[in-house]
């Protein structure tokens, strides 16, 4: 493709969307800093913005459908890795990293798009999950990464695969009575989960119920969500960035976590009110823009993929800011685009490269103009 063609056939409105939230999390990383002295990871993560920015172009240059191809393949690779990370040692009581020196990479982030790409290849050729019992091979097929991941254990991340996979089944044409019975089917096999979780990750759902009140002492993962809470409850209605800070004492702002899983705490302190709703507002546009990728492809893998990838910044960004504000148990899932981490942010980059590359071919190829394949009409 040539470079003009690029530019012009790019959805430019993503690429939009996405810069304000990657500032967004910049300033989010200040703050942190600026509380707690230092600058090394603000200065990170703007090395790996850039690497994010060139996977994402880098993605957006074959075409979609190679990925077609290698779909299967490139899962089956995801899941060794996620093998993998038992091997190495254990960073913070948790084995979710493959390290090699000082290079590290998180294999389950990348576990996620692998899983869209998969799922959109055997979804695109088959109809028998149009029937319940055909559903059973895509939820097997989910379930092998969400048990892997929860041995990490990542509660966070594993809660991810199912909510995407049902999007993905709706959008493939799966029956709703279909998906009804199967979510019933999900909650009746929630005691299974519950058993297999570790004691940190039941004291996390646990916290959601023992929230300490005005004036009471919290601990553990209570604690945590309080002074997210709080964090988030001082920047009032502008922010401190406007209005400057609510309190002269430090021990407020103390959050564990705050530069990644409880970013968007940060950033309600710092821009308040206005400004957390504003990213919120940027992540519903994201969505909208990128169900309009998908309704705009032609091509069935094309257009499952997209809904794949869209619905797993959705289902991110709810998960984090719901548990941020105590309305979903603290899973430890970091935000889109917005929280620190090198693996999380260049995975998204490659999301949005994908993304870009289904918007940049509506249809089918067959000269340096793209021509949508015939519809109902015979065209």
């Amino acid at each position: 493709m040539k470079p003009a063609d690029w530019i012009s056939r790019l959805p430019w409105s993503i690429v939009l969307l996405a810069v304000p939230l990657v500032a967004a999390g910049w300033l989010g990383i200040a703050r942190v800093e600026d509380l707690t002295g230092g600058g090394r990871f603000l200065r990170q993560q703007a090395v790996w913005a850039v690497l994010a920015a060139a996977a994402m172009v880098l993605m957006t240059l074959p075409n979609y459908r190679v990925f077609s191809r290698w779909s299967y393949a490139i899962f089956a690779v995801s899941l060794v890795l996620l093998l993998l990370v038992f091997w190495f040692p254990p960073v913070n009581g948790a084995r979710r990293w493959i390290r090699v020196g000082s290079i590290g990479m998180q294999p389950s982030e990348f576990a996620k798009l692998a899983f869209v790409l998969a799922m959109a290849r055997y979804l695109m050729y088959r109809e028998n999950y149009r029937r319940f019992w055909g559903l059973a091979l895509p939820v097997l097929l989910a379930m092998v990464p969400v048990v892997l991941i929860l041995r990490e254990p990542d509660l966070g991340t594993a809660l991810v695969f199912l909510p995407v996979l049902f999007v993905m089944l709706f959008a493939a044409g799966a029956r709703r009575i279909d998906l009804a019975r199967l979510a019933m089917l999900g909650l009746a096999m929630a005691p299974v989960l519950w058993f297999q979780m570790s004691g940190e990750q039941k004291s996390r759902v646990t916290a959601l119920w023992r929230q300490a009140g005005p004036g009471e002492i919290a601990s553990d993962d209570a604690y945590q969500l309080r002074q997210a809470k709080q964090m988030a409850a001082l920047g009032g209605v502008w922010g401190s960035l406007m209005a400057g800070p609510a309190v002269d004492d430090p021990a407020a702002y103390h959050l564990p976590e705050a530069r990644s899983d409880f970013i968007f705490c940060v950033l309600v302190e710092r821009l308040g009110l206005i400004g957390g709703a504003g990213i919120l507002g940027l992540f519903a546009l994201l969505v909208w823009r990128g169900l309009a990728v998908a309704q705009a492809n032609r091509e069935p893998f094309g257009r499952l993929v997209a809904v794949g990838l869209v619905a797993l910044v959705a289902v991110q960004a709810l998960i984090n800011t719901g548990m941020t504000v105590g309305l979903l148990p603290i899973t430890g899932l970091s935000l889109p685009l917005v929280s620190y981490g090198g693996s999380g942010l260049v995975a998204q980059g490659l999301l949005l490269g994908l993304l870009l590359n289904v918007g940049m071919r509506p249809g089918y190829e067959v000269t340096k103009e793209p021509f949508r394949y015939a519809l109902a009409a015979g065209s």
